[in-house]
Protein backbone atom coordinates (compact mmCIF):
# COMPACT_ATOMS: atom_id res chain seq x y z
CA UNK A 1 0.00 0.00 0.00
CA UNK A 2 1.07 3.62 -0.77
CA UNK A 3 1.77 6.57 1.89
CA UNK A 4 0.01 8.70 -0.68
CA UNK A 5 -3.83 8.34 1.14
CA UNK A 6 -5.55 5.91 -1.91
CA UNK A 7 -7.59 3.78 1.25
CA UNK A 8 -11.22 4.50 1.45
CA UNK A 9 -11.45 3.76 5.14
CA UNK A 10 -9.74 3.42 8.15
CA UNK A 11 -10.82 1.54 11.68
CA UNK A 12 -9.72 0.82 14.58
CA UNK A 13 -10.94 -2.37 16.46
CA UNK A 14 -10.25 -4.10 19.60
CA UNK A 15 -10.59 -7.97 18.83
CA UNK A 16 -11.69 -10.72 21.23
CA UNK A 17 -9.82 -13.62 21.25
CA UNK A 18 -11.32 -15.26 23.79
CA UNK A 19 -13.21 -18.05 21.81
CA UNK A 20 -9.27 -19.43 20.85
CA UNK A 21 -8.78 -20.24 23.90
CA UNK A 22 -11.75 -23.10 23.67
CA UNK A 23 -9.64 -25.07 20.91
CA UNK A 24 -7.08 -27.85 22.09
CA UNK A 25 -4.18 -26.38 23.11
CA UNK A 26 -1.92 -26.96 19.77
CA UNK A 27 -4.29 -25.30 17.96
CA UNK A 28 -4.89 -22.21 19.44
CA UNK A 29 -3.14 -19.72 17.25
CA UNK A 30 -4.26 -20.71 14.17
CA UNK A 31 -8.36 -20.71 15.78
CA UNK A 32 -7.16 -16.55 16.74
CA UNK A 33 -6.32 -16.02 13.35
CA UNK A 34 -9.56 -17.62 11.80
CA UNK A 35 -10.92 -15.20 14.23
CA UNK A 36 -9.41 -12.28 12.88
CA UNK A 37 -10.13 -13.35 9.43
CA UNK A 38 -13.86 -13.72 10.17
CA UNK A 39 -14.25 -10.57 12.06
CA UNK A 40 -12.65 -8.06 10.04
CA UNK A 41 -14.53 -9.99 6.90
CA UNK A 42 -18.38 -9.45 9.38
CA UNK A 43 -17.09 -5.74 9.45
CA UNK A 44 -15.07 -4.84 6.55
CA UNK A 45 -16.54 -6.81 4.17
CA UNK A 46 -13.06 -7.09 1.90
CA UNK A 47 -12.36 -9.29 -0.96
CA UNK A 48 -8.33 -9.74 0.07
CA UNK A 49 -7.46 -9.48 3.02
CA UNK A 50 -3.48 -8.78 3.98
CA UNK A 51 -2.33 -9.18 7.72
CA UNK A 52 0.45 -7.54 8.69
CA UNK A 53 3.85 -9.28 10.06
CA UNK A 54 3.42 -7.10 13.21
CA UNK A 55 0.07 -8.66 13.72
CA UNK A 56 1.52 -12.47 13.00
CA UNK A 57 4.54 -11.94 15.34
CA UNK A 58 1.93 -10.51 17.88
CA UNK A 59 -0.42 -13.69 18.15
CA UNK A 60 2.85 -16.32 17.93
CA UNK A 61 4.90 -14.60 20.63
CA UNK A 62 3.94 -16.46 23.77
CA UNK A 63 4.17 -19.88 21.46
CA UNK A 64 1.02 -21.77 19.68
CA UNK A 65 -0.49 -22.67 23.26
CA UNK A 66 -0.89 -18.69 24.56
CA UNK A 67 -2.24 -16.35 21.97
CA UNK A 68 -3.26 -12.93 23.61
CA UNK A 69 -7.30 -12.76 24.81
CA UNK A 70 -7.42 -9.57 22.45
CA UNK A 71 -5.81 -7.48 20.21
CA UNK A 72 -6.01 -4.08 19.06
CA UNK A 73 -6.03 -3.49 15.50
CA UNK A 74 -6.04 -0.98 12.57
CA UNK A 75 -7.51 -1.82 9.02
CA UNK A 76 -7.34 0.12 6.10
CA UNK A 77 -9.49 -0.52 2.60
CA UNK A 78 -7.73 0.45 -0.32
CA UNK A 79 -9.56 1.63 -3.49
CA UNK A 80 -9.19 -1.94 -4.73
CA UNK A 81 -10.95 -3.32 -1.86
CA UNK A 82 -7.78 -4.90 0.08
CA UNK A 83 -7.82 -4.57 3.64
CA UNK A 84 -4.67 -4.41 4.86
CA UNK A 85 -4.11 -4.84 8.97
CA UNK A 86 -1.86 -3.53 11.24
CA UNK A 87 -1.46 -3.33 14.87
CA UNK A 88 -2.76 -0.14 16.29
CA UNK A 89 -0.60 2.25 17.71
CA UNK A 90 1.05 1.79 21.50
CA UNK A 91 0.53 -2.03 20.85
Amino acid sequence: MSEKGDFIEERHYTIPLRKAWISPIKRRVPKAIRIVRKFLQRHMKYENLVIGTDVNELLWRRGIEKPPRRIRVRAVKNADNVVTVRLAEGE
